[in-house]
């Protein structure tokens, strides 16, 4: 059976999912699968029967982007930018399960997504941000 990450890429040409380790050590490839954040270079396209696979692709609203894509522009917590979407989509999936995380539960829920450009420091903050504009935003 096809990877994930290979599927999204070569069969659908959504590039936003990167590739990098192959070996689910990055997070670059990092989806989301029914909400959850799984590393699509490990997944199999056969176990995901009636799964809903949300990538970056899927976030923005047409040219509205996403509160966390807005707020990693920003706050500059983009800088080559291979890692982003991979970073983003691990983010999202944390905000959809604590939408007012902590800088610690930030800083965990990000562990297996490197970023080799930034120091993380403004990604923490761009997350703090977009899940406080997210808080603002609801009734």
């Amino acid at each position: 059976s096809k990877l994930l990450s290979s599927y999204l890429r070569d069969d659908l040409g959504l590039l936003g999912t990167r590739t990098s380790c192959e070996a689910g050590e990055c997070g670059v490839c990092t989806v989301l699968v029914n909400g959850k954040a799984v590393n699509s270079c490990l997944t199999l396209v056969s176990e995901l029967s009636g799964a809903q696979v949300t990538t970056i692709e899927g976030l923005s609203d047409g040219a509205k982007l996403h509160p966390l894509q807005k707020a990693f522009i920003e706050l500059d917590a983009v800088q080559c930018g291979y890692c982003t979407p991979g970073m983003i989509m691990a983010a999202h999936a944390l905000l959809n399960e604590i939408p007012n995380p902590s800088e610690d539960e930030i800083k965990h829920a990000l562990a297996g997504n490197f970023c080799r450009c930034t120091g993380y420091s403004s990604i923490v903050s761009a997350v703090k941000k977009a899940a406080a504009e997210r808080g603002a935003s609801e009734p």
